[in-house]
């Protein structure tokens, strides 16, 4: 049987949901969220070597999260938002279900509470 959302997920999610695993990924993510950075600038904040930025830098571009600028000779990256929209809108789905099993639990309890008060003013004390 199929999974729902799983197997039936584009591509593009897949690689979305594998770059942001990662706390680099999203730390150089957050710092593009401010404008856009150079290699170098994107590397300073972390005890790594640039190549190794590199690495993550291509692995959030072949998700879309990240695209390149030329400018002169600079080639800056910057923050793409329609990735991230993707995946916010696939979650936003599984946050309404669970929305939805709150709801039906906090009326539950509040059934429990009210038989429960209704039990106690019954009883002798």
């Amino acid at each position: 049987m199929e999974q729902d959302g799983y197997k039936n997920a584009p591509e593009r999610l897949d690689a979305v949901f594998t770059a942001l695993a990662d706390p680099t990924r999203r730390a150089i993510l957050a710092r593009l969220a401010r404008g856009e950075a150079s290699v170098a600038e994107l590397a300073a904040p972390f005890d790594m070597s640039q190549p190794a930025i590199s690495k993550h830098l291509k692995v959030l571009e072949r998700a879309g999260l990240i695209s390149t600028a030329i400018d002169a000779q600079r080639r800056p990256r910057r923050i793409e938002g329609a990735p991230l929209a993707e995946a916010v809108g696939w979650l936003e789905r599984y946050r309404e279900i669970w929305e939805r099993n709150y709801q039906r639990l906090d009326v539950l309890l509040e059934e429990m509470k009210t038989l429960e008060n209704q039990a106690r003013k019954g009883k002798p004390q």
